[in-house]
């Protein structure tokens, strides 16, 4: 499963992140991956933002889950919200930061465990290429058992994990 954050509906950089992993979902439903967005927006936010047009800002014609993390607590516990609770001098509760989830994403196997994460800062938008070469990589070492070299991709070689391996592999490129 790929879950990934973004900071808010109806923004600037976080349409071209869902539209670009929508663009690419028939490439994670050939390798069995769920995509799933999250984002502090409530499920009427999110409702009204599936509907609007793409020409009008809107995401139009997403078919992915994006769930609604309007308590902010998904966020808190995948330590992405940007921002912290906390107490002011006078004991009152009050929110220190930006309300909102950064550009998490969280690759997580088929028993639950996150195999890979990355956090982007909010102006930066990732790249749903890479995303995919993890998953290749994660299922590559989960069919295989060999491990995935630094800039590998689905077709590449990859070794053993053993210091045979890496001196074969080494001494190969």
């Amino acid at each position: 499963m790929v879950f990934f954050f973004y900071p808010l509906d109806f923004t600037f950089v976080c349409p071209t992140e869902i539209l670009a992993f929508q663009k690419k979902i028939h490439e994670f439903e050939k390798r069995n991956v769920a995509v799933v967005g999250c984002s502090v927006d409530s499920k009427f936010s999110h409702w009204a933002w599936l509907n609007t047009e793409l020409n009008q800002g809107g995401i139009k014609g997403v078919k992915f889950p994006i769930v609604s993390d309007l308590s902010k607590t998904i966020s808190e516990n995948y330590d992405v919200l940007a921002g912290e609770y906390g107490y002011n001098d006078d004991g009152v509760s009050e929110f220190k930061g930006a309300p909102v989830a950064y550009r998490g994403l969280f690759l997580i196997d088929k028993d639950g465990i996150v195999r890979h994460q990355v956090v982007n800062d909010l102006p930066l938008g990732r790249s749903v290429d890479e995303v995919l070469r993890m998953v290749d990589a994660l299922q590559h070492f989960e069919e295989h058992g060999e491990v995935c070299p630094a800039d590998w991709h689905q077709g590449d070689d990859a070794m053993k994990a053993d210091a045979d391996g890496v001196a074969d592999y080494l001494s190969k490129h």
